[in-house]
């Protein structure tokens, strides 16, 4: 779902994601989090970029949003400054108050398109995907076109249900700068082959060709990445995987 949009610059670093699914007393926490977006991290070492993402109905992609998930993404500029942010008390502060979280170290292997007119380079280091070790995730965002908000929307259902089905994919989450019109999708794979299997078939193809054809979107991005950590539990189940860092 690339658009071919101008850009000013190009981030090139390491990518952290964490996913959160805050307990109900801590909701109101989370909501003063999110209305306050990167300016709640403002002065934070080595950071580059940074979004604070509300999510649909049970962390999916429906138009109803949720009372408590969320997604923070930032790309730092080296690992040693997001290994610290993972470590550092922002992120423990929302851990402490999530009933799950999924947080994720990740680095860009392959790019199209941009965010906010800024495309996103693949982290210096990286092996290409083919050559990497799995397991790889996925995220695409996309600014809709108000007038073509509902002819999106009648796509989404469909792609989501495949995309949570789908073999090979251990977790999924739909999140949103806004309602509506500036949507994205993460989600997470055991091996490329998965991941390829899900894009090039079924509801998502549809969804694409469809986006292509009707002009859905003023930019979006697609973005492919190598997971070198990630921790928690999320919908139940576990995640660990640690990597090895090149720091430099």
């Amino acid at each position: 779902m690339d658009i071919a949009t101008p850009h000013a610059n190009t981030l090139s670093g390491v990518v952290v994601l964490l996913l959160l699914d805050y307990l109900t007393q801590h909701r109101a926490w989370g909501w003063l989090k999110l209305a306050q977006g990167p300016a709640g991290l403002k002065g934070t070492p080595g950071l580059l970029f940074s979004k604070v993402m509300g999510s649909g109905q049970n962390g999916g992609f429906s138009l109803r949003p949720s009372s408590s998930h969320q997604g923070l993404l930032c790309i730092f500029d080296n690992p040693n400054d997001a290994e610290n942010f993972m470590a550092g008390p922002h992120v423990k502060a929302c851990q402490e108050r999530a009933k799950e979280h999924w947080l994720g170290m990740l680095r860009i292997t392959s790019s199209r398109g941009a965010w906010d007119q800024q495309a996103w380079d693949i982290t210096p280091g990286a092996k290409t995907q083919a050559a990497s070790a799995g397991p790889f995730a996925v995220l695409t965002r996309a600014s809709i076109r108000p007038a073509k908000a509902m002819a999106f929307w009648r796509h989404a259902p469909a792609s989501q249900a495949s995309l949570e089905q789908a073999p090979g994919c251990m977790l999924a989450m739909g999140l949103g700068e806004a309602p509506l019109i500036r949507q994205c999708t993460f989600s997470l794979w055991q091996d490329t082959q998965a991941m390829l299997d899900y894009a090039h078939q079924g509801a998502h193809q549809s969804a694409i060709q469809a986006a292509y054809k009707q002009d859905f979107f003023s930019e979006s991005l697609f973005v492919r990445m190598q997971v070198l950590r990630m921790q928690g539990h999320w919908k139940g189940q576990p995640f660990e995987h640690p990597m090895e860092l090149a720091h430099g």
